[in-house]
């Protein structure tokens, strides 16, 4: 298999999985060009959408490819429907594409009816979880985006991260803020801040990668509780994540 991210809108990032044969499926398309022209520079042949969400920028392209293959399905939650989702997915169903099977999670929070995508090792998670981040709370709650935290951290440290968004800067820079003496986040930080400079994508990334420098991955840890002036004794699991949320929205 070949994993391609398409660049797109702002800092958007469609995705794209092909065979040896050229057979590919089209992960959150915001918009249709960026789309069109890999798939005729390649040669591929288009077996599938897989949505993740309602947003415009993940859905605004399906329009225009069914133009041009008006035969594909396009996956997605019931959210999508009206998007141009033809088969709809919910969590514990399995969507069989180019010899995977992508098992169907419902990720709730930066949407009510997220899904993301699983087949190992790709993992395609649209706003769920960014690299060193998490996703804005739209329309979910707090509680909703920890428990999607905690699914998607149950998956094996070799997960690929696809997310949608170029959001690790930022992301990284709010971490060493946070915690500005932990020496893999200043790294990372660093790093990512170095490739950027040089416009080059930071995506995807492990799981077992983002367990060390996504703070949203770490918000039971006491030692992180303590940096964040947090009680140590929250009323509820997620109390941490709900405010390092906040912080991140205030930032």
């Amino acid at each position: 298999m070949n994993l391609t991210s398409i660049p797109a809108l702002q800092d958007n990032y469609i995705w794209a999985l092909n065979d040896d044969a050229g057979n590919c499926l089209i992960v959150d398309p915001g918009e249709a060009q960026p789309a069109l022209e890999k798939i005729y520079a390649n040669g591929w042949k288009p077996v599938a959408i897989l949505l993740t969400h309602h947003h415009r920028d993940h859905v605004g392209g399906v329009p225009a490819l069914l133009e041009k293959f008006p035969d594909l399905p396009v996956y997605g939650p019931q959210e999508t429907e009206d998007k141009g989702a033809t088969v709809i997915v919910s969590q514990g169903d399995t969507v069989s594409l180019l010899g995977l099977d992508f098992a169907v999670l419902h990720t709730p929070g930066h949407t009510l009816g997220h899904i993301s995508y699983y087949s190992a090792p790709y993992l395609f998670c649209g706003d769920t979880m960014f690299s060193g981040g998490c996703g804005r709370l739209f329309e979910g709650t707090a509680e909703q985006m920890y428990e999607s935290f905690q699914k998607l951290d149950q998956l094996p440290g070799d997960t690929l991260v696809c997310c949608a968004h170029e959001y690790t800067l930022s992301n990284l820079k709010f971490a060493a803020a946070i915690l500005p003496h932990d020496p893999q986040i200043m790294a990372e930080y660093l790093k990512i801040k170095d490739l950027r400079a040089k416009n080059s994508i930071t995506l995807p990334t492990k799981l077992a990668h983002e367990r060390q420098i996504n703070l949203f991955l770490r918000t039971q840890d006491p030692d992180f509780k303590r940096a964040l002036n947090s009680d140590l004794s929250p009323e509820h699991v997620w109390d941490t994540f709900a405010l390092l949320r906040k912080k991140k929205d205030h930032f």
